[in-house]
């Protein structure tokens, strides 16, 4: 019979970082996992055995290939592309795409890890993906935004399909990327299939998708209230980033009567003591999407508002925190910063905004913490919701959408819960959201046999 001694962290550790060096942010993302993972694996044997754990750190696949393309001055540039196929155990992989100059392996891998769990969390069938390319689409014309989209779905086209892998959005990639590289696609495979999501509506792109991880995070925040008899309403709330997940998530605590009193970007961020209302959101998403302007100027324009330059807002006193700008925002000061300033729970709407010392802070400190694995998914819940709607070749509507995106949620919450109470009752949604996430995914590779 086989027999497995029991995982140690800090061995496992040391042979995932031998096996992938210098990757930082692949190495934090799977040690904040394992932490929580490796007692229960140790406690059920049958995940032990055939080394589950060592399989699920390792991508199925990754390509990495050159992207080359024409400036509007006729100079030609050259980019790396990537796309990393990390598990399809419990579907076909699925996860973003990313046009940032910081993108690298490391990165990627990163969230493509995090986006097995967070797909399993949601109970469609998807397994994980994450690609992009070394490209910052800022400061360059429409037209070479294009011809970049096309030259990388030129080479991505043969290592997606429908049924094998379905990219959507991240930052840089939004519906206008989407659409010129479904567009090359569609050129290059001669027909029309869902294999890629955040389309425009006009050709299979779901209702709500912009709006579905913002308004996600803030549900799941509404969420862990509600199990402390509790609510948004009339809480104090911070928002890091402005781009579309700080948005919506703006939006939807202002709905669910919350106050949102920041927002920021690579900059600085405004302060609002007044709190951002619908009105001046409405502002704030047109200098983001279509002027591409600085969140400094919404101090210019509403006088009642202070900017910090080169600052981050988790010094503000508050009641609620939603990080929701970029991996490893918080760290352990800005956490104490915000308990001490009365920082009731954290939901995250970024991917890995916190660092692992700041995770401890807020679990010392017995504060609801949604991980983003659990409370950022509605992004993806909605962009399987799409590949549904490709399928059967219809719609929904938006108020439906919405109702199954509040479901979702609350499905993703009441797992957490399962596997995160503790014998005093807290809920520790770290470990709740990981091994929630692990058990599915580890049980389908499971089903299918070692190799």
């Amino acid at each position: 019979m086989n027999h497995q001694a029991p995982l140690i962290l800090e061995t496992f550790l040391e042979g995932l970082v031998k096996r992938s060096p210098g990757e930082p942010e692949f190495h934090q993302a799977v040690e904040e996992f394992a932490k929580c993972v490796i007692p229960y694996i140790n406690e059920h044997p049958k995940y032990l055995v055939p080394r589950i754990l060592e399989r699920m750190t390792e991508p199925d696949r990754t390509f990495i290939f050159r992207v080359c393309w024409e400036d509007d001055e006729g100079n030609y540039r050259v980019n790396r592309g990537y796309r990393v196929q990390f598990n399809n155990a419990i579907g076909p992989y699925k996860g973003g795409l990313r046009f940032h100059h910081s993108v690298n392996l490391s990165i990627l891998k990163f969230l493509g890890f995090e986006q097995t769990f967070k797909n399993s969390l949601t109970t469609l069938p998807m397994g994980s993906g994450k690609g992009g390319a070394d490209f910052n689409p800022k400061g360059k014309s429409t037209k070479e935004i294009m011809r970049f989209c096309q030259a990388y779905m030129t080479e991505l086209s043969k290592y997606i399909g429908e049924n094998t892998d379905i990219p959507a959005g991240d930052i840089g990639v939004g519906a206008r990327e989407i659409s010129f590289m479904f567009g090359q696609y569609k050129r290059i495979k001669g027909e029309f299939t869902g294999t890629l999501t955040g389309k425009s509506i006009e050709f299979g792109g779901s209702l709500i998708r912009k709006e579905a991880t913002g308004y996600g995070c803030a549900y799941f925040m509404e969420e862990m209230l509600k199990l402390k008899s509790d609510s948004i309403e009339g809480k104090t709330c911070l928002v890091s980033g402005s781009g579309n997940v700080a948005q919506f998530c703006a939006e939807k605590i202002t709905q669910l009567g919350g106050k949102v009193v920041t927002m920021s970007d690579s900059s600085g961020f405004i302060h609002d003591p007044n709190g951002i209302t619908a009105e001046k959101l409405e502002y704030i998403i047109d200098l983001k999407t279509v002027q591409r302007g600085r969140i400094s100027e919404y101090a210019e324009k509403f006088h009642d508002c202070t900017y910090h330059e080169g600052e981050q807002p988790w010094n503000v006193p508050c009641d609620l925190a939603f990080p929701c700008a970029t991996q490893n925002e918080i760290d352990g000061d800005s956490a104490r910063a915000l308990l001490a300033n009365g920082c009731l729970a954290v939901s995250e709407g970024a991917n890995m905004p916190v660092t692992l010392d700041a995770v401890d802070v807020f679990l010392n400190a017995r504060i609801p913490y949604a991980p983003g694995k659990a409370s950022n998914a509605g992004g993806v819940a909605v962009s399987g919701l799409e590949m549904t709607q490709n399928s059967i070749r219809l719609a929904w509507d938006r108020e439906e959408l919405e109702e199954r995106l509040k479901g979702i949620m609350r499905k993703i919450h009441n797992q957490c819960v399962t596997h995160g109470r503790e014998a005093d009752g807290f809920v520790n949604y770290v470990k709740g959201s990981n091994i929630a996430g692990f058990v599915k995914v580890a049980d389908a590779m499971l089903a299918y046999g070692v190799l």
